[in-house]
């Protein structure tokens, strides 16, 4: 929202030297947000009003081109080359006459272009510095200034705008009344209410016949009638002027009357050309298949839910968004009726996003409107267009529906010093809920406790319980009279077990080059069916979020993958094709049969058993940890060529976790969704399964769009067990045996069991086991396949014999032809 100072300053008497700094760091410290102060650009030199007194076409050239002869004195008139159109002979324009330099350091000279010697420029409202319309030379009203008039202080040149980001809760302050109050606030100065100069005259009769069909939806509709209003006339420069420099367009004297009267007081108005409606006015929720062409010319189909203002011949406005096109004002209308209506704030903020149609009025709407000044706006609106527009007010005004107003509010009157932790001054809290517009009465309850009840003015819908009271006095008070103390952190305790083991794992694997990333938490329905999940799958077994931050993503995940597989996707489209990423976080797993959420009196803290029905009511969260490789895992150079990750890597990326844990992980063959089927593997602890990790299926792999062979890991952390004690690992002193097996065994057996059968026959003597060679061949028979280890064995006291190392081997290989039919090749 922006909003020039002089504006605001005009309903506040505050002191000479008041800057728009300092009205900034004022509202920045009763807790809006400023996002800058504005000032139009410097312009040096002459910068004068000009008559326009004569235009010759220059038609020779490819785009139109116009001479004029500008009066910018009484003796003297410029030649001057402008593209523009939109004025005529006779208009007052904004002359830059040469030596001139205009914002952005635009220096003004006499020049010669298209024939003819030009002695200055007509300026736009973007080339002075006052907004961003460029569409055309900026036209000062009949009357406004002479020729030769310094233009500087006609265009407020030396005015300051403030830009502010209003919160959602905060509707009031889109307005010249709301941040005038909210500033009389905090300078402790008196308020000029802009509401206050439009006298509301008794009702002498309805002004036309309007009927409210849905009261929930539509609280208060006010209607009065302005007749024989000149459409054409010039808006006065004074309120083009504030609307420039509030970022608002001037279009017609009733579209500008409407748009000044609702940021000078917060409520919206729409204008009807009353001779284009037939009948009275209904207000009701549209029914199936009805349509509108709105303002814009879009042609829209209504929902049952929008809110809609319709005569005879159907709907004409679509309420508290956007006016119809059939019933616009237009050069010719001069029968006006004015509308202000206080409407339901989430209906019209349904509305806007359904039509994807924002608009200053339905922003205003959706954050609560004042509904006591409908009935004042208006008849500021229909004085503005009897005063400058030469039209008549009829005397009767159509005022129907209740408006909703907030209800008291009553709170201990220490509550706020109890709340900031500061002994405020007697009398503070009392006397801020009135500045805001409470009504303010103070009591004493049975336990004599001093209490104060507050009665919320109409445009405070949102001080609804004593903490919002709180906050007012906190707020306007000072948030930075509320002391800053750190707690002091108690010694010893250190991180916790859970925090422990989050770091070990990040720092692995880090350590092996993976990089963390933090994907999106929710997941779509279309994501199951994309992975291949049969219909009984529990990963379908998902909790919805009922305001997701994506209409499409509106489930918490039940494993981390789709997050993963969706940020390797981001990166491959953005040029990144060698990936390793990892991310550790919660996934939410439901219960087959969820147990009902209790209610819970929030009055006071919660029973034990309290405590225990909302923590078997919630779904179980443990922390998974999930790893994604695609592309070179290795990469290629000088040294030689690189190598592409597999599944082998995902699964040692599971090891790498395990290793940080001080447990060892078995890897066995298993099938599951995503997984390719051959190529992915359980990983157990102890025999139980804690994760699965592997290459993805090519059927999921193309569903998702990703690099061929993707590899994935994921694994339960909370299921992996840590070791309190880690030993110290045993460097032997003495020499390795260095020995070699090649085994011939059916292509079916997996490696990891050949592996574990090798470790547990060697014994203690056998340090490590590591597969150098795969090999197929037609001497090894069909089916068969030679798998070559390396054997490191050494003893701890004493250096092996050959007898010792190879009776170690011989006993390795043995138990892998007991258990898997190994047997050792020639």
């Amino acid at each position: 929202m922006r909003i020039p100072v002089s504006w605001l300053s005009e309903h506040l008497p505050l002191p000479e030297d008041t800057t728009p700094e300092d009205l900034a760091e004022a509202l920045v410290r009763i807790g809006h947000e400023v996002e800058g102060v504005h000032r139009p650009g410097p312009v040096t030199g002459s910068l004068v009003v000009g008559l326009v007194v004569e235009i010759e076409e220059l038609t020779e050239f490819k785009k139109p081109i116009r001479y004029c002869r500008v009066e910018v004195d009484e003796d003297r008139i410029q030649n001057i080359i402008c593209g523009a159109r939109n004025f005529a002979e006779g208009d007052l324009v904004v002359v830059a006459l040469p030596g001139t330099v205009l914002p952005g350091g635009f220096e003004i000279a006499a020049r010669k272009t298209y024939g003819k010697v030009s002695e200055g420029m007509i300026c736009s409202v973007k080339e002075l510095g006052l907004g961003d319309d460029h569409a055309g030379i900026l036209v000062l009203p009949s009357g406004t200034a002479s020729p030769g008039d310094d233009a500087k202080g006609l265009l407020g040149l030396d005015d300051a705008v403030l830009e502010l980001s209003i919160t959602p809760d905060r509707g009031y302050a889109l307005s010249v009344r709301g941040l005038g109050r909210d500033l009389a606030c905090a300078y402790d100065l008196p308020i000029h209410d802009p509401v206050g100069m439009a006298e509301v005259p008794a009702a002498e009769g309805p002004s036309w016949p309007v009927e409210v069909r849905d009261e929930e939806g539509c609280r208060r509709f006010v209607a009065r009638r302005v007749t024989g209003v000149d459409s054409t006339a010039p808006t006065p420069w004074w309120m083009r002027r504030r609307l420039m420099l509030a970022g608002i367009r001037s279009i017609s004297l009733p579209v500008d009357v409407t748009n000044y009267v609702m940021l000078e007081t917060g409520q919206p108005l729409h204008a009807f050309d009353a001779s284009k409606l037939k009948g009275g006015l209904v207000v009701r929720r549209a029914e199936p298949g009805e349509k509108l062409t709105t303002l814009d010319g879009a042609v829209r189909e209504l929902f049952p839910e929008d809110m809609i203002i319709c005569d005879e011949t159907g709907p004409v406005s679509l309420a508290g968004v956007m006016g119809g096109e059939t019933t616009e004002v237009g050069e010719q209308s001069s029968d006006i009726l004015l509308e202000a209506a206080n409407w339901e704030p989430g209906a019209i903020a349904l509305t806007a996003r359904r039509h994807k149609l924002p608009s200053e009025a339905s922003r205003r709407f959706e954050r609560q409107v004042d509904p006591a000044v409908c009935a004042a706006a208006l008849e500021r609106a229909a004085k503005l267009l009897d005063t400058h527009g030469d039209g008549h007010i009829h005397p009767g005004r159509t005022d129907v529906g209740n408006p909703v107003l907030p209800s008291p509010v009553t709170m201990r009157i220490d509550l706020p010093d109890r709340i900031a932790g500061v002994r405020y001054a007697r009398g503070v809290t009392a006397r801020r809920l009135g500045q805001i517009g409470c009504g303010v009465e103070v009591t004493t309850s049975d336990e004599g406790v001093t209490m104060v009840t507050a009665t919320p003015p109409p445009w405070r819908p949102d001080l609804v319980q004593p903490a919002d009271l709180v906050e007012e006095v906190l707020r306007l008070e000072g948030y930075h009279t509320i002391p800053s103390t750190l707690p002091p952190a108690p010694p010893g305790r250190g991180l916790t077990e859970a925090q422990r083991r989050r770091r070990s794992a990040s720092r692995a694997l880090a350590e092996h080059g993976y990089a963390e990333v933090l994907p999106f938490p929710f997941v779509a329905d279309g994501t199951w069916d994309a992975f291949g999940l049969d219909a009984e799958d529990t990963r379908r077994r998902t909790t919805s979020v009922l305001n997701p931050l994506e209409a499409d993503h509106s489930q918490l995940a039940t494993t981390l993958l789709p997050g993963m597989l969706d940020t390797v996707r981001r990166n491959i489209s953005r040029g990144h094709r060698d990936l390793a990423l990892f991310h550790i976080g919660q996934v939410v797993l439901p219960k087959a049969q969820p147990v009902p959420m209790p209610e819970v009196d929030a009055g006071s803290r919660p029973s034990d058993e309290d405590l225990a029905l909302l923590d078997a009511a919630l779904p179980a969260q443990p922390v998974h940890v999930a790893v994604a490789l695609a592309g070179n895992r290795e990469q290629p150079g000088w040294w030689g060529a690189g190598r592409e990750a597999s599944w082998a890597d995902a699964v040692q990326a599971a090891r790498v976790v395990a290793h940080a844990y001080g447990v060892e992980l078995e890897a066995v063959a298993s099938d599951l969704a995503p997984w390719h089927p051959g190529r992915c593997a359980e990983l157990r602890v102890g025999g139980f399964p804690v994760g699965h990790a592997g290459e993805l299926h090519p059927q999921v792999v193309e569903n998702l769009g990703l690099p061929k062979r993707t590899c994935a890991m994921e694994l339960d952390l909370d299921l992996l067990p840590v070791a309190e004690r880690r030993p110290a690992p045993a460097i032997s002193p003495y020499p390795p045996v260095l020995l070699d097996v090649a085994l011939v065994l059916d292509a079916g057996v997996p490696v990891g069991e050949v592996e574990l059968a090798l470790r547990q026959g060697g014994g203690a003597l056998l340090e490590d086991v590591r597969l150098f060679d795969v090999y197929t061949g037609e001497q090894l028979g069909e089916g068969k396949r030679s798998l070559a280890y390396a054997l490191r064995l050494r003893a701890a006291d004493r250096t092996l014999t050959v007898e010792e190392a190879t009776a170690a081997r011989d006993a390795a290989v043995a138990l892998a032809a007991e258990r898997l039919g190994a047997s050792l090749r020639g």
